[in-house]
Parts: structure tokens; sequence; C-alpha cells
């Protein structure tokens, strides 16, 4: 396990040393108004104390990703980890700093005006359409997944799934349309504990218990054959790096008493939701034994969510199960809820509509869910395959704006830009060999992707100096 506990002590030093860097390149001003005291109109924007903004931005963007996605992650073996660590620490982390930080320093607006403002109005109006499809998406997936779990527990003794259906969207639609400190604001600490228990109960029992993981390698032990590149990368998101932050991160813009507080609740939350991936990533390799076992277990046994029950039980007990099981439930839950909030202030945003009456806010939400719903009699692994490049490449976008922006403040870019390089290069490759893509193969893919990748990074660099000798002449 010394790679796993090494992977959570780089985590950590992640946060306290290049957190801190990031920090410093965005030149916070705690004297600066923040949206949440200069507009309040006790809807959506409503002041919050940091720790409490912390946990709802946490359960935000942890999702079924760090879960779920570390669970498939943990298919392609120890090298998992590396992507975790630094990934979070250089690429997710960056990511959802800036895309909150830039949020509160422009009223708090939604990612596609933020993307508008540094990559031009054409960027604004693809992002836009992209970032609101991908919330619809991501709102779905977040509520089939925890109807399976929930039918699987059967709390209550409810094992109906289309009953938890009903119940998980009529909660959906009041946390969507009624003001963020009614709901949202009270639930997600009770949430974040329960998530945070079953973090380090799973972790803990790891350790103590003596569990091995495999033999370190940087090979791909997928039992299917998948390659690391790019597959991995795109398996595991919200562990590392994940477009949808960018989408969450705005909302909680709005609701921070003071910049000062912009690392420990955008950068810091990363940082913990790698911690959740890392561990279960740990949790998915040793318990079963090893790669080749848990592909079994999956295979057999109901997928991520049946490993989630099997582990949960297993090394905490009955009590110890369900309250661990309840952890991995809010996340998505509380993922969900946000994405469809999200992507009604990411239409009202870009229509410049009016949220402060309920009825508007109703006229946005009824649709929103409506096409919601009859996703969900969609196969989840489909919605979740668009998902997955769709999340990816917005975070190439999201980071490729905040390069745009150091640039503008005549700071060095390579902060950004380099990530963004890497998720380009990412995004095109997937895209290329992808079923729901191109379906080319490695030969053809992996030139493409780092052309492409390389040259977008030269665009962006030949594009700079092109505005800098302007503003000069």
């Amino acid at each position: 396990m010394s790679f796993f506990i090494l992977g959570i002590i780089i985590l950590i030093a992640g946060y306290f040393t290049y957190g801190k860097l990031v920090d410093k390149t965005f030149d916070v001003d705690e004297n600066r108004q923040t949206p949440a005291n200069a507009i309040n109109d006790g809807v959506d924007y409503v002041p919050m104390s940091w720790p409490r903004v912390f946990l709802i931005q946490l359960l935000n963007i942890a999702g079924l990703g760090p879960i779920f996605g570390a669970i498939q992650g943990a298919l392609f073996g120890p090298a998992a980890f590396l992507w975790i660590a630094f990934g979070s620490i250089f690429a997710g982390g960056v990511h959802d700093y800036f895309s909150g930080m830039l949020s509160l320093r422009h009223e708090g607006q939604s990612i596609s005006e933020i993307v508008g403002i540094y990559l031009g109005e054409g960027a604004r109006k693809v992002m836009r359409v992209f970032s609101v499809v991908l919330l619809i998406l991501v709102g779905t997936v977040f509520m089939v997944g925890p109807v399976d779990l929930l039918a699987n527990l059967k709390p209550l003794g409810l094992g109906n799934a289309n009953v938890w259906l009903a119940i998980v969207l009529a909660y959906y639609f009041l946390a969507t349309i009624l003001p963020v400190d009614k709901i949202i604001g009270k639930l997600y600490p009770v949430f974040g504990l329960a998530l945070l228990i079953m973090a380090v109960g799973i972790g803990g029992a790891l350790i103590i218990e003596g569990y091995t993981l495999p033999e370190f390698t940087l090979s791909s032990l997928h039992p299917d054959g998948l390659p690391l590149w790019p597959m991995l990368f795109v398996t595991i998101a919200c562990g590392a790096i994940s477009g949808f932050h960018a989408t969450q991160s705005p909302m909680m813009a709005r609701c921070l008493d003071n910049e000062k507080e912009g690392r420990k609740i955008f950068y810091g939350a990363m940082i913990a939701e790698g911690i959740i991936a890392m561990i279960w990533a740990a949790a998915a390799m040793a318990f079963f034994g090893g790669v080749p076992q848990l592909g079994e277990a999956m295979a057999n046994g109901g997928g991520p969510a049946g490993v989630v029950n099997t582990v949960s039980k297993s090394l905490l007990g009955t009590v110890g199960g369900v309250l661990a099981m309840l952890g991995v439930i809010a996340a998505p839950i509380t993922s969900g809820d946000t994405a469809f909030r999200s992507a009604r202030l990411t239409i009202a945003d870009a229509a410049k509509y009016d949220q402060g009456p309920i009825k508007n806010r109703l006229s946005i939400a009824i649709p929103l869910f409506t096409i919601g719903f009859i996703l969900t009699r969609i196969d989840f692994n489909i919605i979740w395959r668009y998902f997955a490049w769709s999340n990816q490449t917005l975070a190439m976008i999201v980071l490729w704006a905040s390069a745009a922006y150091l640039v503008k403040m005549k700071k060095s870019h390579w902060m950004a830009s380099l990530p963004a390089t890497f998720m380009t290069g990412v995004s095109i490759t997937y895209i290329m060999m992808a079923p729901e893509g191109f379906k080319l193969s490695s030969s053809i893919s992996y030139p493409v992707g780092f052309i492409g990748a390389i040259g977008v990074l030269i665009y962006f660099i030949k594009k700079t100096n092109k505005k800098e000798s302007l503003q000069k002449a």
C-alpha cells in the first residue's frame, strides 16, 4: 500500500505548494467585493461561510466520477494512481480554481460567458450549447446511478427503481428552483459528513487490514486490452480533471464572502476529490486480489455499483457499509441537482433572464427536467460514453480560456496552457478511437491527437504574440 499512501501525501502536499503558487499567480484581492455581497438576490447570490461553501463545492463536483470512475480506472492498474495525483494537482486543481475565480471576478457568470470573455464570441456561443447539453447529460447520469444504488440497498424496504426515480426527480426539481441556502445550503453539510466518513473508513480499513496492491507498472492491465492513452485519462475524470467542475464553480463563486477563500474552496475541493478517487481506486484493486479479479467482480456483480456495495459492507460491516453506501449515493445526487441548477443559470445568463421571480425559474426548469426524464429511458452506458468525451473537451476549453486570462494579465500562461495542451491531445485522440467517435486505429489516432494538440498550442502562442505586438504598437 506504500504508493497508495504516497499518493495521498502527494495530493496534500500539492495543495500547500502548487495550490499556493496558483493562488499567488492569480493575485487575490481580499478587499475586493464579491458578487455574493454586491448582488445578494437571496436566490443564487447568497454569502455563506467558507466551510459550508467548501462542502457544497465538494459535493457538487464529487458525483459518481471519483467513485465509479476510479473503480473503472482501477482496471488499468496502478498507473491510475499517477493520473489521480498529478492530474488533480497540475490540471484539475488549476482548472477548478480558475473557473471559480474568473467567475468571481465577473459577477458570478456561468462558464460559457467566462469562456466568451477570454476566447471570443464564437467560443461563447459554442459553449452555451455545449455546457447545457453536458449538464443535462450529467444530471441524467447522476439521476440513474443513485436510483440503481438505492434500489439495490432497499432503504425503507423500497426496492422499486421507478419509485426512487420519482423521489430523486422531485428532489432535483426543488433543489434547482429554490434559493441556494434553503435546501443545498442546509443538507450538503450532512451529506458531506457521510461522504468523508465513507472515504476515511474505506481508506483506513485498507491500511489497517493489510491489503496489498498489484506490483507497480505503467502498462495497462485492463482485461479488455484498452490502452492507457487516452482511455485512462477519460475514464478517471472527476478524480483528476473534469470539465463538469467548471459548470459548478460559478455557482459557488456567487456565495463566496471573500476572494481569499478561493484556494480552500476551488483548489481544495479538487484535492479532496482526488483523495476520494485514490481511496476507491486502491480499494477496487486491493479488495478483490488484483485487477483480473476486479474485472470478474464487475462483470458478475453489477458493475461499479456492485463493487461499492461489496467493498463497503465487507470493510466496514453492515452499519458502516450502509453509511458508506449513503455517502456514495449522496455524492451523485448532490451533483445531479446542481447540474440542473447550473443548466438553469447558464440559460438565464445567456438570455439575461432575471431568476428572481419563481415563474422565471420554472419556465427554464420544467423543460430541462422533461428532457432529463426522457434521457433516463436510454441505456446508461450510452449516455456515460458521450458524457466522458464531452466532459474532458469542456475541461480543455476552460483551461485555454484560463491561459488567455493569464496572458491578458501579463502572466506566464504555462500553468494553464500545458495542461490545456495535454487535455487537447486526450480529447482529440479519444474521439478518433472511441466507438462513439471515428473508430480509427491507434496508428492513426495517436499521431492525429499529438499533432492536433501541438497545433493548438502553436496557434495559441502565435495569437498571443500577435496581440502583444499590437498592444505595444
